[in-house]
């Protein structure tokens, strides 16, 4: 975190974020400095909001310095995400993010099995016609060897999905 340390040896000292707030004087060995530092008023402002400064206070002088400022850190993250969502906070955001995850996942297992179906379709076509798809006879493209002879395309797309019974209501390559 930012160290206020040589601005406030220097001079008037200048108050803190937290000590600004609450229109204190900011000490030499004030708690709150190094991490809430005057140029960054709403992130004290949140943190004071939804912890209250006491608690605070109370929690960083609990802890050891060099874990204090993942603490604010955290406390920081959670205060921004009560301000945005006041009832469920972080849980919120980690809870929507997992709804995307399972969407996705979804889409993907959808993908996935249609890639296997053509796979099946495009073995099934070549083996009707005597080929194999990795068969050196096949390495010329194959609308040029079967023209006019074959009555149905080799990469036949009659797949259907329903995505409206996976709840999904659009197709899943829509933006």
């Amino acid at each position: 975190m930012k160290e206020n340390g040589s601005s406030r040896k220097q001079g008037a000292p200048s108050p803190c974020a937290a000590c600004k707030l609450l229109r204190r004087r900011c000490a030499q060995d004030c708690v709150f400095a190094p991490y809430f530092p005057a140029d960054e008023p709403q992130k004290f402002a949140n943190v004071h909001k939804v912890f209250g400064a006491s608690n605070v206070n109370k929690m960083l002088q609990e802890l050891p310095e060099h874990q204090r400022g993942d603490a604010v850190s955290s406390m920081v993250y959670e205060a921004n995400a009560r301000v945005r969502d006041p009832v469920y906070g972080c849980v919120g955001a980690i809870s929507s993010l997992q709804q995307q995850i399972d969407v996705l996942q979804t889409q993907l297992a959808l993908a996935q099995a249609e890639v296997v179906h053509l796979k099946v379709r495009q073995t099934a076509s070549f083996s009707n016609h005597g080929l194999s798809p990795a068969s050196p006879s096949n390495s010329r493209s194959p609308s040029s060897k079967f023209m006019g002879s074959q009555a149905r395309p080799i990469f036949d797309m009659d797949m259907m999905v329903d995505h409206t019974s996976l709840g999904m209501g659009e197709s899943m390559w829509s933006c």
